[in-house]
């Protein structure tokens, strides 16, 4: 009888070393002839994609919000260079990919076995494993650039697999648009805000082809990418914005205050919300609460950060009529204890500021707690972080590392108003349709009223002497807004600075002001050492010189030494 390991079979091609692994009996066996019976077996081996999800951590571990700081918005309170300075021997993200492509293809195998499926029913858990493959092969291409197509269930006899070549990334990417296709025209709509349903489908797609028509656009020889593709990019930018639009039609709606999805204990019903990781209390819950309310320091904003946000006449700082002051001034709580106060600053600037940091200023010698009776803390930047924090949550749930419960989102409606936003201006530019003014209205001027801000005209109205990246000042504004809505949020600042060609923006050689952070020129407290023009430096020294290789991470290693025609991508 043929046995299948439902969660992990691994192949040569993927693995440096699987004799840890394959020494072991399976946890999960099963026998495909008393498995793929039935639609709730089915939806219980989906139910593992679930967990590629991190959301804010998986109990122990470390999640994709907060975390991530290999960005200009965060200086964390240890120094991160780049994702590789040589070449590893493995990495888990190359590892993992291929396990949940090897996952979606069982899926796919196996569905059209189950007779007692309705065409409906195998039809949305076709797109389901569709959609997954999509999911894992996005990930895989912006990291490591050309992988190999693998849309079967490998073994070791596969060696036409095993040892080929990899494929040209924008060919897995044309095949990724297929998936999503397919997945978006047959998942359930079900409005389900914890499983796989159309909408989820569509906010992947519009994720996806949004990245991958700015990255066609803008990709230059001079970064070791392939010359700009805009007859590509024009149709994933059309894509990105028709599935942006599929939701914007349902009921979806902002919530009023910019912090609820990020701190609520429970996002069922949520308006705003599409998708979602839920936590509970004692059963299932995560870290990232703790580490901003405990006695680690925090990984604070950058001054690079901070600059960005607006003032509420709609300007940047060096255009606006408010006092652009960034200085904090000495203030005296109930408690007799003084402290830096910023709140005249956050006052006059964009409400996701302080939506999104503390309205105090900390370092190593001038701790705070943000709540009465919470441990004293400070921030790497002076820049505290509260946008995740929730004050009801008992203390001992708090500030206790694997007791945290709020939930986290993972897809939701301020993304989708900015990634439609992003494709209708970048559309305009590569011949597509042109971008209205009523474009704007349904999506970044909802974001503007929730944060107080003047609404954004296609025409600005004023140039940004702050824009560095080369593009229009509409488009400038639009990255602003995104930058600002979504700050700290999924590790989506990276991704965006690779997909534009912007990452040199994390050189801190050249762009000092993404390694410091709050104004302490007027504290007596702090070591002169430590700042920078009468900026807190959070690294004291250290710093990070862009390379044009960190475009793409290494292969790693152990895969050439299996199958050498795999290659190393350029410059490693």
């Amino acid at each position: 009888m043929k046995k299948i390991n439902i969660f992990c079979i691994l192949s040569l091609l993927f693995f440096a070393s699987c004799d840890s692994i394959l020494d072991k009996n399976p946890l999960d066996t099963f026998a495909n002839s008393n498995f793929w019976t039935t639609e709730g077996n089915i939806e219980g081996y989906a139910n593992a994609f679930y967990l590629r999800f991190t959301g804010y951590g998986n109990s122990g571990g470390t999640g994709d919000f907060y975390f991530k700081t290999l960005t200009d918005d965060q200086a964390g309170h240890s120094f991160t260079n780049w994702n590789y300075i040589q070449i590893p021997a493995t990495n888990s993200n190359w590892q993992n990919g291929w396990i949940e492509i090897r996952r979606a293809n069982i899926l796919l195998e196996n569905v059209p076995e189950v007779e007692t499926l309705e065409e409906e029913a195998r039809n949305h858990w076709t797109g389901v494993a569709r959609l997954m493959r999509a999911w894992e092969y996005y990930k895989l291409v912006r990291r490591f650039g050309d992988v190999p197509w693998i849309d079967k269930s490998l073994d070791i006899t596969d060696e036409g697999y095993l040892y080929s070549s990899r494929q040209d990334r924008d060919e897995i990417m044309d095949k990724v648009l297929e998936d999503l296709n397919y997945a978006c025209t047959n998942i359930r709509d079900n409005g389900s805000q914890i499983s796989f349903s159309q909408d989820m489908a569509y906010a992947m797609k519009a994720e996806i082809c949004l990245y991958e028509g700015t990255f066609r656009k803008y990709r230059t020889a001079t970064d070791k990418q392939k010359a700009p593709d805009l007859t590509g990019a024009k149709t994933f930018l059309e894509e990105a914005k028709r599935a942006a639009a599929a939701i914007m039609a349902k009921e979806y709606s902002l919530n009023e205050d910019y912090q609820t999805k990020y701190h609520s204990e429970s996002l069922s019903g949520n308006s705003e919300v599409i998708f979602y990781k839920a936590y509970k209390q004692d059963i299932f819950s995560h870290s990232l609460i703790a580490y901003l309310s405990s006695s680690t320091p925090m990984d604070g904003i950058t001054k690079n950060a901070f600059d960005s946000y607006l003032f509420l006449d709609g300007k940047p700082k060096s255009l606006t009529s408010y006092d652009d002051t960034d200085l904090p001034v000495m203030e005296t709580r109930e408690d007799g204890n003084e402290y830096y106060s910023i709140t005249h600053l956050l006052a006059v600037r964009d409400k996701r500021l302080s939506g999104t940091i503390d309205d105090a200023v900390s370092h190593s010698e001038r701790t705070i707690g943000r709540y009465e009776g919470d441990i004293l803390n400070y921030a790497s930047t002076g820049y505290g972080i509260k946008k995740y924090d929730n004050p009801d949550i008992p203390q001992g749930y708090r500030n206790t590392t694997v007791k945290n419960y709020t939930d986290a989102p993972l897809f939701w409606l301020s993304i989708i108003y900015l990634q439609y936003a992003e494709a209708a201006a970048e559309l305009e530019s590569v011949g597509g349709e042109a971008m209205t003014q009523s474009d704007l209205d349904k999506t970044i001027n909802l974001l503007r009223d929730r944060a107080g801000l003047a609404h954004l005209t296609k025409d600005v109205g004023f140039s940004d002497p702050a824009n560095n990246h080369g593009v229009s000042d509409l488009i400038w504004e639009i990255r602003r807004e995104r930058r600002c809505e979504l700050i700290m949020d999924n590790d989506i600042r990276y991704w965006d600075l690779i997909r534009w060609h912007q990452l040199d923006k994390l050189d801190s050689t050249t762009y000092p002001e993404v390694l410091l952070g709050a104004n302490f020129s007027t504290d007596p407290t702090i070591d002169p050492a430590n700042l920078v023009n009468g900026y807190v430096s959070a690294f004291y020294g250290n710093t990070r010189t862009f390379d044009i290789k960190y475009y793409l991470d290494p292969i790693p290693s152990g895969q050439i030494l299996l199958n050498a025609a795999i290659g190393q991508n350029e410059g490693w």
